[in-house]
């Protein structure tokens, strides 16, 4: 008599029982294991894994059906396996296989609990999980943060010279050459864009730094780096009158969109937004685009090469006290100009506890996901653009520790082909 044991659901449930992303390093192989039972003159137990009847082409197909969280434990099963799932050709598959399938891979969200390090949690909305995570290079939490198609962009807060691209799936990383311009600007904003194509990105960094004596004029420039040449250049400078520039910009199909502040004057809004083609050179305030409201403020991101903003809506009377939270999506604005959408306002259920100051939530999405989380709390809020639905995500295993404690995060796409 012969006995077929196959290991995979214990693998499973064992993978389903863990909860530390680091627990395992992508390069860690196993050891070969052996195990044989005891056999006697009537039957002879024979123990071995199913995987082993299966041709590699099939066992790879068979493995990129699993979530990206279970790859990684899926190279810990045996040397075999870990071949297979570190292969190019695998981690092609298995991004195309998500690629067709939206429902098997979403945007996952990074949490600092930490105003110190950049301690944290990362989670999986596919299985619902929170996992103690590590990020590359990036030493506290606030650091300027971007990110594209599984590329993660971090800048550091002092000198804004010190500027890593990375794929925190993998843990691989590069630094960049120092951007051109002034070190000691008074806002930056940066953005990255990955070409995923031609396995290249670009990296933007926006300054504005006041111009001396004048409170109401402020240059800004623009600086591009591009990863086929592997240097800088400064695409554009300005000198903004009754604006001044941010920390807010995406990049979307060439269009580098930045947020402006309002520094006094004739203008009716606090924010403004700027779309400026990185291919031109024409002034700043040709290509402006009004915002849909009175904000509070606003958070920039690209949803499948979508202008989305999240911004606080104002209170009529008292414009620096926020009401709620809107989501609006912008049609036709590659150049200046389009049209808002309003895609969805947060019901008021979901927007109490996010308190009454003008900035109190950090918010950032990819795919047809939105995170929006307060700054004062652990939760994690989402909202789907396709479905039209308002959900919490699975508690984040943090609690606050004193009052003034404040929480902030950033969405990235876990992939494992991309490279910086």
């Amino acid at each position: 008599m012969c006995y077929v044991i196959f290991s995979y659901p214990f693998w499973l449930q064992r993978m389903e029982a863990e909860t530390s992303w680091t627990h395992y390093p992508y390069n860690y192989v196993p050891e070969a294991e052996t195990y044989s039972e005891p056999s006697d003159d009537e039957t002879k137990d024979q123990t071995f894994s199913m995987d082993t009847l299966l041709p590699d082409d099939l066992l790879e197909r068979i493995l990129s059906f699993l979530p990206i969280a279970s790859i990684f434990r899926a190279g810990t099963v045996c040397k075999r396996w870990n071949e297979i799932v570190s292969s190019r050709r695998f981690l092609w598959n298995f991004s195309s296989n998500n690629n067709n399938n939206s429902a098997s891979q979403r945007p996952w969200y990074f949490m600092f609990t930490s105003t110190d390090d950049p301690s944290g949690y990362a989670y999986d909305p596919v299985i619902k999980k929170w996992y103690t995570f590590d990020l590359p290079c990036i030493e506290t939490s606030n650091w300027f943060v971007a990110s594209s198609c599984g590329l993660v962009c971090f800048m550091d807060n002092d000198c804004r010279n010190k500027i890593y691209v990375s794929n925190p799936i993998t843990k691989q990383w590069r630094r960049l050459i120092e951007p051109p311009g002034h070190r000691s600007t008074d806002y930056t904003a940066l953005s990255t864009s990955m070409n995923r194509a031609k396995q290249s990105y670009s990296v933007s960094v926006v300054k504005s730094k006041q111009v001396q004596g004048n409170f109401f004029q402020w240059e800004l420039s623009i600086h591009l780096y591009s990863s086929e040449t592997m240097t800088w250049t400064t695409s554009l400078t300005d000198v903004l009158t009754g604006w001044r520039g941010g920390d807010e910009s995406v990049i979307i199909d060439n269009v580098l969109y930045f947020l402006i502040y309002s520094t006094g004057g004739n203008s009716d809004h606090r924010h403004g937004l700027i779309a400026s083609n990185l291919s031109s050179t024409s002034s700043l305030m040709s290509s402006f685009i009004p915002m849909p409201c009175s904000l509070t403020c606003g958070r920039l991101m690209n949803l499948k090469e979508r202008l989305v903003v999240v911004g606080g809506i104002g209170k009529h009377d008292r414009p620096d006290i926020i009401k709620g939270i809107g989501i609006w999506c912008l049609k036709g604005g590659g150049g200046g100009g389009g049209e808002w959408q309003e895609m969805a306002r947060m019901p008021q259920r979901y927007f109490q506890g996010f308190g009454e100051l003008d900035d109190v939530f950090a918010s950032s999405g990819s795919d047809d996901v939105v995170y929006i989380q307060s700054y004062g709390s652990p939760a994690l809020l989402t909202f789907d653009m396709k479905l039209k639905c308002w959900k919490w995500s699975q508690k984040c295993p943090v609690s606050k520790k004193f009052p003034l404690q404040l929480f902030t995060g950033f969405c990235f796409e876990p992939r494992l082909e991309i490279a910086p």
